[in-house]
């Protein structure tokens, strides 16, 4: 194996029309989690870099926010065109890059076609409001401008998709791409930048030179786009520690930050619920991506009547899940990204068996050479929500807990700091609603008869509590991206003043 990734990469990569010279001699070593081996050493951007890529979005802003939207809209088509072309071999570079097994890798892909399909029809639908005026021969409206340059940094998990949420409603709604990608993840950010600079350079005068900007490296490089004046959105995807530093900075300038934070996901399965499809979203939403999803399921809260059936299937399945190379094979669970993922795991298992839960799997698997680390998912049933049950662990750890009411659930299900994706699975509508209502879930997404992880790009994507508040994506997201002028407008020969104040002058 090793070798043959890092040639697959270069292919993939000539082909889009990135440089080999920008794979060689930076001190930026990018690996596949697959195997452990390197796949290139990049340069990585400077301070200096980044307040540059920020005058070249700045000026770019200028000119594509009085582009007509719709016409912002024909080069998203074009992008998703690109992205529909390319998608087999982006989708395998995903794979390589970020060890997803390969149906999910392509469907990274088409994720970002979705999104930017959803986009080219938002492009003529940038509605503002018309509102009646207490004054007569007055009306007032409501209108969207283009914010100004994006920044977005993005995470190794998804490491296209997110950049897309973002990017093609940006687009659309006017604003120029500040880009910094994980640097876990740079190749496939790479590749996406040439693909984009293709689509600009086919669309003509109307695309701006410098309309995306990519910037390829670590924190400090993160925390200079940040702080920047000139950047009035910031969207940034990790962990809560990052989104506590981004929105404090950002919010110190004023500026807007969107924020997709930690996940410590729930699914209540009642006694009622279909159990055969229970199983397989569960095994989906705790297993899928190798545990690294932000919407993975982490704690799964069964009705006591029920539990010791639906557990011993579980850890049938868990037991005979197959794990291995994502490219190869029929796996349906691939590596973790890196050490520090696999030591995380390990410390969060034993920290649970300390505290007296019962701990199923979770072993270290001999596949893929000594730099890689592929685990066989664990289960684990706890006594009590605490400890590293209520802590967001980047890894396929399933805390199993019990319940006897329903509020008892749902009051686990809201116990914990994050609050970004959550599901229960019923056929008793009086227990659906109830989850669904204002005294059911507290998180950006409430599922019902699935699992929390999966969202489809036509809804708003994002949580509540320590996961930010941020919505990216669907519905109407866009408005974070653009800001909202309200215009009053005197179509008439007098000057009434409202709330009926006179001010009257001989004139």
């Amino acid at each position: 194996m090793m070798g043959i990734l890092r040639d697959q990469v270069r292919v993939i990569l000539n082909d889009f029309g990135v440089a080999a010279s920008a794979l060689e001699g930076g001190p930026l070593v990018a690996t596949s989690p697959i195997s452990g081996e390197a796949l290139a050493e990049l340069t990585v951007h400077t301070a200096g870099d980044c307040d540059a890529a920020v005058a070249a979005a700045v000026a770019a802003f200028r000119q594509w926010r009085l582009v007509p939207a719709p016409r912002r809209g024909e080069f998203v088509r074009r992008l998703g065109e690109k992205l529909r072309l390319h998608k087999d071999a982006l989708g395998r570079l995903v794979t390589i890059e970020a060890g997803k097994v390969l149906s999910e890798g392509l469907g990274e892909v088409q994720e970002m076609i979705d999104i930017c399909d959803f986009a080219v029809g938002l492009s003529r639908q940038l509605y503002g409001l018309t509102m009646p005026s207490e004054r007569a021969d007055h009306r007032l409206v409501e209108q969207w401008h283009p914010a100004g340059p994006v920044g977005i940094i993005s995470a190794f998990n998804f490491p296209v998709a997110v950049w897309s949420w973002n990017a093609a409603l940006a687009l659309v709604c006017g604003d120029s791409l500040i880009w910094k990608p994980s640097e876990k993840a740079p190749l496939t950010a790479l590749a996406v930048q040439a693909l984009f600079e293709q689509v600009a350079a086919d669309f003509g005068d109307d695309a701006p030179r410098g309309l995306s900007q990519l910037l390829i490296g670590g924190r400090e490089l993160g925390e200079r786009l940040v702080e920047h004046p000139d950047v009035p959105v910031v969207s940034a995807t990790g962990s809560t520690r990052m989104g506590r530093e981004v929105g404090r900075v950002v919010a110190a300038r004023f500026g807007r930050s969107i924020l997709e934070l930690g996940g410590n996901n729930a699914s209540i399965v009642t006694p009622s619920a279909d159990l055969d499809l229970a199983l397989r979203a569960v095994a989906f939403g705790a297993m899928g991506t190798a545990g690294q999803r932000c919407t993975t399921l982490r704690r799964l809260i069964v009705h006591q009547d029920i539990a010791d059936d639906f557990v011993a299937r579980l850890r049938k399945v868990y037991a005979g899940v197959t794990v291995g190379d994502p490219l190869h094979g029929n796996a349906l669970v691939g590596p973790l990204i890196d050490r520090g993922a696999f030591e995380a795991m390990q410390a969060a298992l034993n920290a649970a068996s300390d505290a007296g839960a019962r701990v199923h799997f979770g072993e270290r698997l001999p596949i893929g050479g000594g730099d890689a680390f592929y685990v066989r998912p664990a289960l684990v049933e706890a006594d009590r929500q605490d400890g590293p049950v209520v802590q967001e662990t980047f890894a396929p750890i399933l805390y199993v807990l019990r319940y006897s009411t329903l509020d008892e659930a749902i009051a686990l299900q809201n116990g914990v700091p994050q609050g970004l994706s959550s599901s229960i699975f019923s056929t008793d509508i009086r227990e659906v609603e109830r989850f669904l209502s204002a005294a059911g879930s507290d998180c950006g997404i409430a599922n019902v008869n699935m699992g929390p992880s999966g969202a489809e790009i036509g809804g708003a994507f994002g949580g509540e509590k320590e996961t930010g508040g941020g919505r990216e994506s669907g519905s109407d997201s866009w408005k974070a991206y653009m800001r909202r002028q309200t215009n009053a407008i005197n179509y008439g020969r007098s000057l009434p003043l409202a709330q009926g104040v006179r001010f009257d002058l001989e004139v």
